[in-house]
Parts: structure tokens; sequence; C-alpha cells
């Protein structure tokens, strides 16, 4: 790529956004925001070369959008939040509603499949969203202390085997067990409510694992982990945070293991 290539970022919600934005930049590349209403933060501009607002009915306007500020490359950074999926505006747009109609279902590997598909058909490649921010995946290790109590690597090993498994339904990506019993799955929610709701049923030294999907498909929809998460943890008096090393973005690092170190929390890429 040559200095000054136009990206376009097609920004939903969360810090994922400004992170890819930063970074191409500092890389010299141009980068064009496609921010979808309700779901980016209006302070991406501030990030961003250009910025365009899309509500999620003006699917079509979009791909004409890429087209007329000739895009070539687009990455997809940042959550829709799930209320979006059953928004009566999402059938306004007759192609997008052509999409969703005809889908199996709605998983959202389908929904995010089925709208990389017609990205690609419109002759826009899709990048790597996690390119330049190798720095922020963690490698496998404990990032908190050097030891863990047995306990906690009976209940972290099998959490994983479950989030791995609810991750290969497409159902979420975050499990949460005590004492090797399952307290809660994630689903649409997300991993923050998921880790309130557990709190509620299980209280203190729960263990929160976090996974990628077993065929992750690194250009949209990967685990993200920020000072949200760690704070909903702290609230619930949490032991410990698992999740895949290299393959979850770890957002604001040296703050998270500060927090989670003052208060007790274990952090770890497996």
């Amino acid at each position: 790529m040559t200095v000054q290539q136009k990206i376009g970022l097609i920004a939903g919600s969360g810090k994922f956004p400004f992170l890819f934005a930063k970074a191409a930049k500092a890389k010299g590349f141009c980068v064009l925001a496609i921010a979808i209403t309700g779901n980016a933060d209006p302070r991406l501009k501030n990030f961003v070369d250009g910025i365009k607002w899309f509500k999620i009915s003006e699917f079509r306007k979009i791909f004409e959008f890429l087209k007329n500020v000739h895009i070539e490359s687009v990455i997809m950074a940042g959550q829709i939040q799930p209320r979006t999926l059953f928004h009566k505006e999402i059938f306004r747009d007759e192609d997008l509603r052509k999409l969703i109609v005809d889908l199996e279902d709605r998983r959202a590997d389908s929904i995010f499949g089925a709208i990389a598909q017609k990205i690609l058909e419109s002759g826009i490649k899709i990048l790597d969203s996690t390119m330049f921010l190798e720095d922020y995946l963690p490698k496998k290790g404990v990032l908190t202390a050097e030891e863990l109590p047995k306990e906690v690597w009976d209940d972290i090993n099998f959490g994983f085997r479950i989030a791995k498994e609810i991750a290969r339904l497409d159902i979420g990506q975050t499990v949460v067990v005590k004492n090797k019993a399952i307290v809660a799955v994630e689903s649409m929610e997300g991993t923050d409510a998921t880790i309130r709701r557990a709190g509620t049923i299980a209280s203190r030294g729960c263990v929160v694992v976090k996974v990628s999907k077993p065929n992750q498909d690194m250009r949209f929809d990967i685990p993200v982990i920020g000072l949200q998460t760690i704070d909903n943890l702290v609230k619930i008096k949490a032991k410990c945070l698992a999740f895949e090393a290299k393959k979850t973005l770890l957002i604001d690092k040296e703050k998270c293991i500060k927090k989670a170190k003052k208060h007790n929390l274990a952090i770890v890429a497996i």
C-alpha cells in the first residue's frame, strides 16, 4: 500500500474504531469513516480524515458513497448494537431487507457474512480489522500475577471448553463459571450484561472466559475487552478474566491491568 492510500472505516460503537483510525493514520493512510448512526461515537470525527453518517436503513447509500470517494479497501470495527437488528428502519432499505430476509438465520456470523459478501461483490476488499493492532493482541500468559491457584485453572479450562462450544454455535463468546458450574452464557446482550447477570446469581469468585469462534473471521466481530469490562468484573468481585491469546483485543492494557491488580482480579491470556 502506498502513502495516503484511502481506507474506509465502517464504524460501530466502542473504542475499536478509534484505535484503528489512530494506527492507520500513523502508518500514513487516509482514513474515511462510514459511521453508523446510533452506534458510532460522534467524537470519531476528530480521529479520521473524513466522516459520513448513515442510518442502518441506508445500506445502498453506503456502497454509493464508497464508490464515489474511490475507496478500494474497508475494515469493519466496533459493535452494532443488538437492538439495531430489530429496528423497523432495517427494512426500509430494499437491499438490506432482502439480504436479511433471505438468510437462513440471524446469527451474527450469518448477518456479518452476508454484508461482507455484498461488499466484496461491489469490488471492495475487506481487510483484517486487527491490522496495525498487533500490540493489542496479548500473547499467552498471566498478565497480572505469576501464579494462579489450581481451582482457578480448573474453572478456566472448564469455561474455555464451554465457551468454545457456544462460540461454535454462534450463540456468544463468553461464559461465566464458578466451581466448574456454568453461571451465565452470553447471547445477544453482550459480555458486560452477561457479567452483571452472573453477579446477581453467584456473587464473588466467578471466572469469566471469553474466546474467539473456532473459525473466527478476523475481518469482523472479533472479541474485545476494555476498561468497562474490567469495571463490571470488579463490581461483581470476579476472581479471574481469561481470554483467548492473539485473538482478543485488549484495549487500555496498562489501565486494565493496574485496576485488576488493585482489586485482586487475575487476567490471563490462554
